[in-house]
């Protein structure tokens, strides 16, 4: 027996060095905990093949031969999760200005922005409407290593209605727009259903309203009756798929709850009736209320239709006092920013206007992490800094509960394990 000891202790000393050689430990001076809505003083998180094993406090010195990223005046938190952007869109090419390109131009400006989202503290989003399967292609390519980016749930096509807010309103009748998405009566809008799912949607959305970007249809027009908005989420929910609908308008945002969708998108024109609905269903509310300043500020140099604009004007406000209303209500609300009708990765500025409209800086925190993980149906990966979930984490310098805007530059970001911005492994 003693002949094998050397044997047996080589053994052990290789598999420990395998062990650490999956293990990281990062420390920073506090932590964000998104689920007490309380900070942690001295974390200790570590993370073996990209899943989160233990969440401590300082209790020693972190084992030889385990790599540690120590982030000194740093505050730890989940990797974000925005639950409304556009990762194929430019904002400064709008109106007809996109129509220089071609249509696989914009597969290569979401592997721009994609980049831009993640180094933003992103490592989760939910992409809702593409064309050309565009956020699946990115989704693979990020997946198997080829471009850095966020986590992607890709709906591909957004569904509508024939000249609705999802359809190609802004061409002559001769010219004709290839619209996978688009589908009229109950039996279309499941026949669609079914296809998104086949090349690769991950959540079903749809445009239950008119939109501002449309160029000939009014916000609050509702766009699909409440039996085809019933047929469309069936039909996703007995795939497994979730909801987002666009609906600015009240009487779509009320059928859509009604019909059973898991998130608005917008919001915008939720009356007191659409709020309790909201309430009593469970829905989530996520209303991109940055979006006004940007639009309104660079909209006309970026080609925006003229007719836009002007619908813009009458809704930021509006949008911003039912954020409030909403809010204060006790619906659900969720960080969703439209990333793509402005530039993709400045996703962090919304939180300010959360702030300023009513939100605690822990509570538009917890929008972008705990409670968007709950509406995207994948609490046991994402939105927290928590044992069993992916090491996604961020660090920013300082304090941002005192000062929500410091969100706006995160210094470290961490994907599964894996530093992607910020101090290497030491």
């Amino acid at each position: 027996m003693f002949l094998f000891r050397p044997l047996a202790a080589l053994l052990a000393l290789l598999l420990t060095a395998a062990v650490f050689a999956d293990t990281v430990v990062v420390t920073a001076d506090r932590m964000v905990d998104v689920i007490s809505g309380r900070v942690v003083e001295h974390p200790v998180v570590t993370i073996l093949d990209g899943r989160i094993t233990a969440v401590t406090t300082h209790a020693g010195a972190v084992a030889a031969g385990v790599r540690h990223i120590d982030l000194p005046g740093q505050t730890l938190l989940p990797g974000f999760i925005d639950m409304h952007v556009h990762l194929t869109s430019d904002p400064a090419l709008g109106g007809y200005r996109g129509l220089e390109f071609t249509d696989n131009f914009w597969t290569v400006v979401g592997v721009a922005n994609a980049r831009k989202t993640l180094d933003a503290g992103f490592t989760t989003v939910r992409n809702v409407g593409s064309s050309n399967f565009d956020d699946v292609a990115l989704k693979q390519a990020i997946e198997a290593g080829y471009v850095p980016g966020p986590r992607i749930v890709p709906a591909t096509y957004a569904i509508g209605a024939t000249g609705g807010h999802c359809d190609a309103t802004e061409f002559p009748p001769s010219v004709q727009v290839p619209s996978p998405g688009i589908a009229n009566g109950p039996l279309e809008i499941r026949a669609v259903v079914r296809k998104l799912r086949k090349y690769g949607a991950e959540v079903i959305k749809f445009c239950g309203t008119g939109g501002v970007f449309s160029k000939t249809d009014t916000v609050a027009g509702q766009q699909y009756s409440l039996a085809e908005m019933q047929a469309l989420v069936d039909e996703a929910h007995m795939l497994g798929l979730r909801v987002a609908v666009h609906a600015h308008g009240a009487a779509g945002i009320k059928d859509a709850i009604r019909a059973g969708v898991d998130t608005i998108e917008h919001a915008s024109l939720a009356d007191s009736e659409a709020i309790e609905l909201a309430k009593q269903h469970g829905t989530y509310f996520s209303m991109d209320v940055y979006d006004d300043d940007y639009i309104l500020a660079e909209g006309e140099r970026n080609g925006t239709f003229k007719e836009s604009l002007e619908k813009e004007r009458k809704l930021g406000l509006l949008q911003r006092q039912n954020f409030r209303a909403a809010h204060t209500a006790g619906v659900n609300m969720i960080f969703g920013t439209d990333g793509g009708v402005y530039p993709n990765g400045d996703n962090a500025k919304q939180f300010v206007t959360m702030v300023q409209w009513g939100m605690t800086p822990m509570q538009a925190i917890r929008a972008a992490t705990v409670t968007a993980a709950e509406a995207l149906g994948r609490p046991a990966d994402v939105g927290a800094i928590e044992v069993g979930r992916y090491g996604d984490l961020i660090g920013v310098q300082g304090d941002p509960l005192s000062d929500v805007a410091r969100l706006q530059h995160v210094s470290f970001v961490m994907k599964g394990g894996v530093v992607v911005k910020g101090t290497a492994a030491q």
